[in-house]
């Protein structure tokens, strides 16, 4: 069974209220596209069947009234014969054949009611089915531009984080620079004390040399 179980189901479908229900909106318009196009199609070819059938009732139609013209005439002529039997029986065979005429035409009436119906509930239908392309459609294209938007933020999220490595990169570098500058300084500043206390050590050698000097002076 089908999604709808009646063809005024269909007509009288509110698809905005359908599809507001629907954990899968996407899926259920596509389902109810479907099922419009199946009936639609079933629509149209009993429609076919009937115009088909209109045109057999219509030749039926032709051919009795022929008929009746022809007994009528038959009757006439009987009666100018004096033969009031005969001219009985014709008026006996239209009188058959107009109640036929009748039946039938009243037959065509209503099925001319039934192709008008059928006519305006295909074209309902078909608004119908027009209005369910259209919102798939732009739901279609809501879909797209969603997924085309969360490309965008994914991408906008990596940029981010690269943008962030990249500011930690250059703030550790400057880190790395500073740590450098101290250790150049300290290097300098100890090579400097190292100096002073090799230029200690040279003065008292010569202090020492200049005494032993002095003591030979002084003895000799």
């Amino acid at each position: 069974m089908g999604m709808f179980s009646r063809f005024t189901d269909i007509i009288n479908a509110n698809i905005n209220a359908m599809l507001d229900k629907a954990e899968q909106p996407e899926k259920m318009l596509k389902l109810i596209i479907q099922e419009m196009e199946e009936t639609l199609v079933e629509v149209r070819s009993t429609a076919a069947k009937q115009i088909a059938e209109k045109k057999s009732l219509m030749r039926n139609i032709r051919d009795l009234e022929k008929r009746i013209q022809h007994w009528q005439q038959k009757a006439e002529l009987a009666l100018s014969r004096d033969r009031e039997d005969l001219a009985k029986s014709a008026l006996q065979e239209k009188h058959t054949c107009g109640q036929k005429l009748q039946d039938i035409q009243q037959v065509l009436t209503q099925l001319d009611e039934y192709l008008t119906a059928i006519q305006q509930d295909s074209q309902r239908l078909q608004s119908k089915l027009s209005e369910a392309k259209r919102k798939q459609e732009a739901l279609f294209m809501r879909q797209q531009s969603a997924t085309v938007r969360l490309k965008v933020r994914e991408k906008a999220a990596v940029h981010n984080i690269d943008e962030a490595m990249n500011k930690f990169a250059r703030y550790q570098a400057k880190i790395d620079r500073v740590e450098a500058q101290v250790e150049a300084f300290d290097m300098t500043e100890s090579q400097d004390l190292d100096s002073q206390f090799r230029a200690l050590e040279v003065d008292e050698h010569i202090e020492q040399e200049l005494a032993q000097m002095k003591e030979k002076a002084a003895n000799g």
